[in-house]
């Protein structure tokens, strides 16, 4: 099973970029980030002649989130609750061949200090705890998506640049170590120890071409979908196609 994450930075704009990625990688699950769609403007047709069955949890011109699946899709439920005034969508989690499929775009938080900066903080805290009841129940769970969080130096090319912004900043990263140590498994780091596995390239200052790039799209593991991993990469040679997303695929291969 080919499980992707791929922040897609408006679906509409991607759409083409995105199916063709599809025909060529094959995923059997997509979660998507940024789609910038409501749910009734979705291109649902065109994903579903791919054989995709889909879930969205849309947002018109800003955040957004999809499920795209070849499996069958069980219960699935959106938003990650924190503040009942919240209504950004950027949660979306279903069970699917077994697997309980978690998709996020976690909030970048910027420019710090101030309330973007705190509302990213307060969404990582919902999302520990969240997370805790996920592996409490001791089921096959990823949680995967763009987490605009650079664990560490490694996952930078010039880590200096972002000291001072909320990507790189010690208590955002304190709370995704924190998610960490509650027993997940961050999939890429286990599988791949090299410097330079990035996710993200910014449009300006030719960061792709200089390879000046980030990690902040992660999949996690809980340890029962931790003992069927087999493989994890990054697709990373779609950033350098027309009309690209900032971010590029990453994605698992697990046992049936």
């Amino acid at each position: 099973m080919k499980i992707a994450s791929f922040n897609i930075n408006g679906i509409k704009a991607r759409l083409p970029a995105l199916l063709e990625w599809l025909k060529e990688s094959k995923p059997d699950i997509v979660a998507l980030q940024e789609i910038k769609s409501l749910d009734e403007t979705f291109p649902k047709l065109e994903l579903e002649s791919l054989g995709y069955n889909i879930i969205i949890n849309g947002q018109k011109s800003f955040n957004g989130v999809a499920i795209l699946s070849k499996f069958p899709i069980g219960y699935y439920t959106s938003g990650l609750t924190f503040n009942q005034h919240d209504d950004q969508a950027r949660w979306i989690e279903a069970e699917i061949e077994g697997v309980k499929i978690c998709c996020l775009y976690l909030p970048n938080g910027n420019p710090l200090p101030g309330p973007k900066y705190d509302y990213k903080l307060n969404w990582m805290e919902a999302f520990f705890k969240h997370a805790e009841n996920l592996i409490n129940s001791e089921e096959a769970v990823i949680m995967l998506g763009d987490y605009n969080v650079i664990p560490q130096k490694e996952d930078a090319e010039n880590p200096e640049y972002w000291e001072g912004d909320a990507l790189f900043d010690l208590k955002v990263r304190s709370l995704f170590q924190k998610i960490l140590n509650l027993g997940f498994t961050d999939a890429l780091r286990v599988t791949n120890q090299n410097n330079g596995a990035y996710t993200f390239w910014d449009y300006q200052g030719s960061a792709w071409r200089r390879n000046n790039g980030i990690r902040i799209d992660h999949i996690l593991l809980s340890p029962a979908a931790a003992d069927l991993l087999i493989e994890c990469s990054i697709d990373n040679y779609i950033r350098g196609r027309e009309k690209p997303s900032d971010h590029v695929p990453i994605w698992v291969k697990l046992k049936s």
